[in-house]
């Protein structure tokens, strides 16, 4: 059984989760308004993720017979300069997401607890996955500058991903 501290900070990856989809769903809405449509799906594939990330603590804090609860979630930011804004900020959620898995780890391993350390080494590989993918996108962003083919060619590429 995991201490009341630990199913605390689960408790909190599970409401952080939700938080960072709903957070992608933002970059979706302000690139569909951007006629954009396949940056927007790639961010709603991101949306999804994170759900899907969010019930796999839903489960665990359940299966460790504790509760989860349900908090508020913040407005996201709904404005962004450029495509590469929207990814510099991405990368930026993504590098938070992973500096918390961490510190989940972190205290698992102070407390012992080898079934949450367990359970969280499957985030801790998804965080390098993550972070992976938006700076791969970042990259080929600032290389193509305001080249309109290219930015064309990646949303057609980024308009096939689905959620696997």
């Amino acid at each position: 059984m995991a201490s009341e501290k630990l199913l605390k900070e689960l408790n909190d990856q599970f409401n952080f989760e939700l938080e960072s989809g709903y957070i992608y769903m933002a970059m979706a809405s302000y690139c569909a308004e951007q006629n954009l449509d396949g940056f927007a799906n790639f961010f709603i594939v991101q949306a999804q993720e994170e759900y899907v990330h969010a019930m796999k603590f839903f489960d665990f804090i359940n299966d460790l017979d504790g509760r989860v609860t349900m908090k508020g979630i913040k407005e996201p930011l709904n404005e962004y300069e450029s495509l590469v804004h929207v990814f510099e900020t991405a990368l930026n959620h993504e590098k938070l997401v992973t500096s918390r898995i961490n510190k989940l780890v972190d205290l698992a391993k102070e407390e012992n607890d080898y079934t949450t350390i367990s359970f969280l080494q499957w985030f801790v590989d998804e965080q390098l996955e993550e972070e992976n993918s938006m700076k791969d996108i970042l990259i080929k962003l600032d290389r193509m500058g305001d080249n309109f083919q290219g930015i064309y060619m990646l949303d057609k590429k980024l308009g096939e991903r689905t959620l696997e």
